[in-house]
């Protein structure tokens, strides 16, 4: 099973023209003030319950499609490649945990929701700097799954899910559950890991400032060797001290912790000895007690306030460094707080729609004219996309004829034994016949 989509030979791979890297840094246009968009007439009636089905005003969305918010696990993939080329597989443990967490970091600040795809939709990138490439489609519209596969360029990994977002409104925020396994196969090692994301929360969707955290247990299991990684991604807590904080270890099939990984998923993390990080805790601890502690909590109808964010991790004396957070463009905040990776990925390079299945996201009319910044047409087209594929869910009834996805089928992950969406092969021989219109 290891491996069984990766090319035998380089010349299988075409690859788009992308290889001098001048990918743009920026969008074609700012984005648009939400503030004139009263998202509460929309959501007080929706309290506790699934928004998968609920239509969004486009104010609240940012230029990107679910897929290609996907594709953004893929910008450290040199984490990956770190994996692939060390020896000792608790370090690699370490590599894939610090990649783990760096594909969730992107979240950071970025409070639009990404356009949900349309059944069939996909998305192709090909990377020749970072060494893969990856193709996604929307294997199932209700409930909305997006399949993903991605793979090196030079046969060293595949890394491919499904991801089942469920979205549920609470009254003043927005919690998006990532239901959906994620597998990394490091091929010359022979080893499989898997792992589920952590819940994402945007406050304030009402009133004050928007803010995201993220929390839960993230575990990571190598099912060759029977280690795992255990990270507690903390929510903020009363007095914001752990927001942000993600703090784990390594342990081997008898349970024996042999590292700790700690740090912030907005910044930086780092792995040291048990022993030492408990040490350094403990005197930590002694100084903490220390000081007057007389704080109390207050009750606030109106906004959660965020929490002050102290941007720096207390590095443990002896800690090796994992991973550090890439620095955004000094522009981001008037582009929906996109990282770099994030502002190319609907860029529509040269020779692209000559090459590229007509179903990718970059042909996407809405996302296209909300990127430049074009609202009122964003909106037109996006309620235009979304009634004809109702009247093809209509016509497809009538006729009694099931959805038939291109790219994935469902199977079992060997690894798991649970049922997913695997990638059958064939997207980059470029046969595009018979794909339906969907835009």
């Amino acid at each position: 099973v290891l491996g069984s989509c990766i090319p035998r030979s380089k010349a299988n791979l075409h690859v788009i023209s992308n290889f001098s890297f001048n990918f743009r840094t920026s969008l074609p246009a700012a984005m648009f003030s939400r503030s004139t968009v009263s998202i509460w007439s929309i959501l007080k009636k929706c309290i506790g319950l699934e928004l998968s089905k609920i239509t969004m005003p486009i104010a609240f969305n940012e230029p990107l499609s679910f897929l290609q918010r996907i594709t953004e696990y893929m910008e450290h993939t040199y984490l990956i490649n770190r994996a692939c080329s060390l020896s000792d597989s608790r370090e690699r443990m370490q590599a894939v945990a610090a990649f783990a967490v760096s594909a969730v970091a992107s979240q950071w600040d970025r409070t639009g929701k990404p356009f949900n795809p349309l059944l069939g939709e996909t998305y192709e990138l090909t990377r020749e700097n970072q060494g893969f490439r990856l193709v996604s489609e929307q294997v199932s519209h209700h409930p909305p799954v997006s399949a993903f596969h991605a793979e090196s360029l030079v046969g060293d990994f595949v890394f491919h899910g499904s991801i089942y977002p469920k979205l549920k409104f609470w009254g003043k925020s927005v919690e998006a559950e990532p239901k959906g396994t994620i597998t990394l196969e490091l091929l010359k090692h022979h080893e499989a890991y898997t792992w589920t994301n952590p819940y994402c929360c945007v406050h304030n969707i009402i009133l004050g400032k928007l803010w995201i955290e993220q929390y839960g247990t993230v575990e990571i299991v190598n099912h060759s060797t029977g280690d795992k990684c255990v990270l507690n991604f903390k929510p903020c807590g009363m007095f914001g001290k752990e927001l942000h904080k993600v703090e784990g270890y390594i342990q081997d099939k008898s349970k024996k912790k042999h590292c700790v990984i700690y740090g912030k998923w907005t910044e930086c993390m780092w792995s040291v000895d048990p022993q030492t990080y408990e040490a350094h805790k403990k005197s930590e601890r002694r100084g903490d007690n220390k000081k007057q502690k007389n704080q109390e909590g207050a009750e606030n109808d109106d906004a959660d306030d965020m929490p002050e964010v102290q941007e720096t991790v207390s590095v443990v004396p002896g800690s090796t460094l994992l991973w550090r957070i890439d620095s955004r463009p000094a522009h981001s905040a008037e582009m929906y707080n996109f990282t770099n990776f994030a502002m190319s990925l609907n860029e529509l390079e040269g020779g692209m729609e000559a090459n590229v299945s007509p179903t990718d996201c970059r042909f996407r009319p809405d996302i296209r004219a909300m990127e430049n910044g074009n609202m009122d047409e964003a909106s037109k087209e996006k309620e235009r996309l979304e009634d004809k594929q109702r009247a093809a869910r209509k016509e497809r009834a009538k006729n009694e004829e099931e959805w038939s996805t291109r790219w994935f089928q469902m199977g079992t992950n060997p690894y798991t034994g649970s049922q997913g969406w695997l990638y059958s092969g064939g997207y980059f021989n470029r046969n595009y016949q018979d794909i339906p219109d969907i835009y």
